[in-house]
C-alpha cells in the first residue's frame, strides 16, 4: 500500500514549454505577439463601438459582427497573456484548475465563432437568395436567438468536452510541448486508457465544427448559383462583395480548424500544428477587423464620422 502511495503521484501543475525552438529570439517574438495582442484588442473594441453606436450600422451583418468581434476578444484573452509569459521565462507553470479553465474558456469561444460564423452565412444566404422576404425572415427575433444559441449552445456543449478532461488521470509526467492546454496535448500527458475519450471527443466535434461547416458550405453553394443567375457582370461582382469579406474569414479560420482537430494529432508534427494554432489563435483574430473594415464602406464612413466629430469638439 505504502509503495502504491509513492508511485502514483497526482499532477496538480503543468509545466508549458511554449516554443522552446524561438528561444533564442524570445524578445522580438514576445514583442511581436505583444504588439499583436494589443492591435487584435484594439480594432475588435472598435468594431463593438461602431456596431453599437452608429445608425447604419444596424443591420443582422454588422450585429453578428460585434459579437464575432466579442468572441475573437475572449479568446486571444483566454490565451494570449498566458503565453506572453511563457514565451517570457521559456515555459511556465500552470495550474491544474487553471488549465482546465483555459481549456474551457478557449473550446467555448471557438465553438461560439464556428456557430456565428454559420448564423452570417444564413444571413447572407438569405440576402442574395431570398432578398424580397430578407426583412421579415431575418427580423430582430430570429437574429437574437441565433446569437444567443450560439453562445449559449458552445458553453453547454464545451461542459462535455471539459467533462472528459476532467475524467482522465494525470500522474506524470507534466510538461505540456504547447503554448496552451489543448485537448490534444492533455490526452498525451493522461495515464488513463483515452481510447474512448478520442472517440467521444470526435463525435462531439462533429456539430461544433463540422456540421456549421457543412451548413456554411451549402449556403454557399446556393449563393453562388444565385450569383451565376445574375446576368450582368457588375452586378455578379456587387453581390458577390457582400459576402467576399465572410467567405475569407470563414476560410481562414476553419481552414487551420480543420488541420488541427481533425488531422491526427503526430509528435513529429507538433512544431507544425503550434504554429498552425497561431494562426487561428493571433493571427485571425487581427485581420478578422481588417478583412471586414477595409472593403466596408459603412464601416469607414462610421469611423470618418466618429473623427470628425472628435476633431470638432477639438477646435472648440
Amino acid at each position: 500500500m505504502k509503495m502504491d502511495e509513492v508511485n502514483f503521484t497526482t499532477v496538480v501543475e503543468f509545466l508549458l514549454l511554449g516554443f522552446p525552438e524561438l528561444n533564442d529570439y524570445k524578445l522580438p517574438f514576445f514583442s511581436i505577439v505583444l504588439l499583436t495582442y494589443c492591435m487584435t484588442m484594439c480594432e475588435n473594441l472598435l468594431i463593438i463601438f461602431l456596431v453599437s453606436t452608429s445608425q447604419c450600422l444596424h443591420s443582422p451583418m454588422y450585429f453578428f459582427l460585434g459579437h464575432l468581434a466579442l468572441s475573437d476578444i475572449i479568446l486571444v484573452t483566454s490565451i494570449i497573456p498566458k503565453m506572453l509569459d511563457i514565451i517570457l521565462r521559456e515555459g511556465s507553470l500552470m495550474y491544474f484548475a487553471e488549465c482546465l479553465a483555459q481549456f474551457y474558456f478557449y473550446g467555448g469561444t471557438v465553438c461560439a465563432e464556428c456557430f456565428l460564423l454559420t448564423a452570417m452565412s444564413y444571413d447572407r444566404y438569405l440576402a442574395i437568395c431570398k432578398p424580397l422576404h430578407y426583412v421579415s425572415l431575418m427580423n430582430v427575433k430570429v437574429r437574437y436567438s441565433l446569437v444567443f444559441s450560439s453562445w449559449g449552445l458552445s458553453f453547454v456543449l464545451d461542459i462535455l468536452s471539459l467533462a472528459l478532461v476532467c475524467g482522465l488521470d494525470f500522474c506524470g509526467p507534466n510538461v505540456i510541448n504547447h503554448f496552451f492546454c489543448d485537448f490534444a496535448p492533455l490526452l498525451e500527458l493522461s495515464c488513463s486508457d483515452t481510447t474512448s475519450v478520442s472517440i467521444e471527443m470526435l463525435v462531439l466535434s462533429f456539430p461544433i465544427i463540422m456540421l456549421p461547416f457543412l451548413l456554411i458550405v451549402i449556403s454557399y453553394i446556393s449563393i453562388f448559383i444565385a450569383i451565376f443567375g445574375i446576368s450582368s457582370t457588375s452586378g455578379r461582382q456587387k453581390t458577390f462583395s457582400t459576402c467576399s469579406s465572410h467567405l475569407l474569414v470563414v476560410s481562414t479560420y476553419y481552414g487551420s480548424m480543420l488541420i488541427i482537430y481533425m488531422v491526427p494529432y503526430r509528435g513529429h508534427s507538433l512544431t507544425i500544428n503550434k504554429f498552425i494554432s497561431l494562426v487561428y489563435i493571433v493571427l485571425t483574430p487581427l485581420i478578422n477587423p481588417m478583412i471586414y473594415s477595409l472593403r466596408n464602406k459603412e464601416i469607414q464612413s462610421a469611423v470618418t464620422k466618429y473623427l470628425k466629430a472628435y476633431n470638432g469638439k477639438k477646435l472648440f
